[in-house]
């Protein structure tokens, strides 16, 4: 493992932490511990080991926040299970494009996402309140296989943050579902992903095992909290919360990039 200090140690773990928080109520975990990762960790580390211990940690809070969802509100867990299927496959392939992406290419990527996701916040506070009339066509399910489980896996696999916030916005706008139910099935395809993902970068042996240990309790923790919180306060909340880590991290990623 990279000589990293105690105190960045700490501090990771509390990014993984509110991770696992936002990450269980609106998605968009990643959009906090990824930039971590990439600030925390020396100069000179394969981005690759980032984007691998991130997925390490993120599996661990996902799945503890399945759990939670689908034991305390309905959602159609074999439709949630083929588009994860179809999400794994696709995060496997991203995975192995990932590993010789180089740092100086995934900050911008990542700044990018950050922008999107922020937009898309402030310009649709009100998207998903409600479900949508006609119900889960077999249409719109195959569309979300494709899109939410192949096209978003890979995304996912390649990249990764913002993965759970493109989940939730696409099952809703594709399946027509309101966005409690759509976060509730965007974890189990998350779990999925990032399960294809660690699956390709624990073979390619670019996981920081230890660091990520550590961090998962935190994430893990952080999920849970976040899962009741969901069910309780709903995700308006959250949103101003979201809000307010993206765009600290965009400008603090933005002034890294400006200095190099």
């Amino acid at each position: 493992m990279p000589d990293i200090s105690l105190t960045t140690v700490l501090l990771l773990c509390l990014a993984a932490g509110a991770a696992g928080w936002v990450d269980a109520v609106v998605g968009g975990g990643g959009l906090i511990l990824l930039p971590a990762m990439l600030l925390g960790l020396p100069s000179g580390t394969p981005a690759a080991y980032a984007l691998g211990t991130n997925k390490a940690v993120a599996i661990v809070g996902t799945t503890g926040a399945a759990v939670t969802y689908v034991r305390r509100t309905p959602l159609d867990l074999r439709l949630a299970l083929r588009i994860g299927l179809a999400a794994l496959a696709g995060s496997s392939g991203g995975a192995l494009l990932a590993a010789g992406m180089s740092t100086q290419v995934l900050k911008p990527l990542v700044m990018v996402v950050l922008l999107v996701v922020a937009a898309f916040v402030l310009l649709r506070p009100d998207f998903g309140t409600a479900a949508a009339p006609g119900g889960v066509t077999r249409r719109r399910v195959l569309a979300a296989i494709g899109l939410a489980g192949v096209g978003i896996g890979f995304y996912d696999g390649l990249v990764g943050p913002g993965t759970g916030t493109f989940l939730v916005l696409a099952l809703t706008a594709v399946l027509g579902i309101d966005l409690v139910a759509a976060s509730a099935t965007a974890k189990i395809v998350n779990a999925c992903t990032n399960a294809g993902a660690l699956m390709t970068f624990g073979w390619n042996g670019t996981v920081l095992w230890q660091l990520a240990g550590l961090m998962a309790l935190f994430n893990l923790a952080g999920g849970a909290t976040g899962a009741h919180t969901a069910l309780k306060r709903g995700s308006g909340f959250v949103r101003a919360v979201l809000l307010v880590s993206v765009f600290g991290l965009l400008a603090t990623l933005a002034y890294q990039q400006w200095l190099s």
